[in-house]
Parts: structure tokens; C-alpha cells; sequence
């Protein structure tokens, strides 16, 4: 059973990075998150539950990975390093730039949510849970997981709407 379990794992890497990518906002450190994830599940594969689901497991172990170093951090910033993202060869300039203008913003506004509403907001619209698999992950009723989502996605639209300067120039 083990070995369909890791192989499970090993299919659910990208969905993980994802959702590790959407709390980190950066590729290196969500390639870490992920890997001290898979390495804390494969040690404690004991406690998994097999009537249970596998995916839920895993995000949980993500989120409490996440939410531990983040606390650990707290006193530095962490932000998306823009200039390492590689456009696709033959990519439009202008398309390229505005692009990663619009993501700078968003991500900067992401930034300032509150966590349990970035939690939310990244695993029901970055990973595209549904509202019950979110539920499950972060352990609190699908209403929570509604409120907190209608929440997250008013107080986005208004941040990147209204550009503040702390958006354009980056965090105080």
C-alpha cells in the first residue's frame, strides 16, 4: 500500500506546488514547502488514514509547514522576485510587461490579505478546490470557507483597483 501512496504523492506534486506557490508567492521557497511536505508525510505515512482523503492530508501538512515558517519569519518580508520569471520565447513585450505589472499587483495585494483569507482565496481559486475540499483542508465549515472567500475576493478587487502606492512600490 505504501508504494500506491508515494505514488499518489508524486501525482499530486503540481497541485501542491500551486497551492505552496500561492502562500509563498515564490517559486524557490514553494519548491521547499513542498519538499519539507512531501518529506514530513513520507516519515509520518503511519498517520495518514486510508478511508480519508489523501489530497486533504497533504494540503494540511502544506498549510501547517507554511503557517510554522511564516511565524518563524514574520520579523522579514517575503515577496515575488519578478524579474527571475521567464516570459515564453516569442512572447510580446508590451503583453509580457503589463502582464507581470498586473501580476505584481496582485500579488502585493494578496499580500495584505489576511492569512485565512489568502489561505482560502489560494486553494479555491489559484489550486481550484471546491468550497468542501477547502473546508476539509483548513479544518473549518464550508460557510467559513464561503464568508472568508466573498471576503478575500471584495478586499483583492479593491486593492488592485485602487493601486495604492504601498501596492506599486512594494510593502512599507
Amino acid at each position: 500500500m505504501s508504494e500506491d501512496v508515494r505514488q499518489q504523492i508524486i501525482a499530486l506534486l503540481p497541485r501542491l506546488r500551486r497551492f505552496a506557490l500561492g502562500l509563498t508567492g515564490s517559486r524557490d521557497d514553494a519548491d521547499d514547502l513542498v519538499q519539507a511536505a512531501c518529506e514530513r508525510a513520507l516519515s509520518r505515512l503511519h498517520q495518514w488514514q486510508p478511508d480519508t482523503r489523501l489530497d486533504s492530508w497533504m494540503f494540511r501538512i502544506v498549510k501547517t509547514i507554511w503557517i510554522d515558517q511564516w511565524r518563524t519569519n514574520r520579523a522579514r518580508g517575503e515577496h515575488v522576485d519578478l524579474d527571475s520569471i521567464e516570459p515564453p520565447a516569442g512572447s510580446n513585450g508590451r503583453h509580457v510587461t503589463e502582464a507581470r505589472n498586473t501580476l505584481e499587483v496582485v500579488c502585493r495585494a494578496m499580500e495584505r490579505l489576511p492569512d485565512e483569507q489568502r489561505l482560502v482565496l489560494t486553494l479555491v481559486s489559484v489550486d481550484g478546490l471546491s468550497y468542501e475540499e477547502a473546508a476539509a483542508v483548513l479544518e473549518v465549515p464550508v460557510g467559513t470557507v464561503m464568508s472568508r472567500l466573498t471576503r478575500a475576493r471584495r478586499r483583492l478587487y479593491e486593492l488592485v483597483e485602487n493601486k495604492p502606492a504601498t501596492l506599486a512600490r512594494g510593502r512599507n
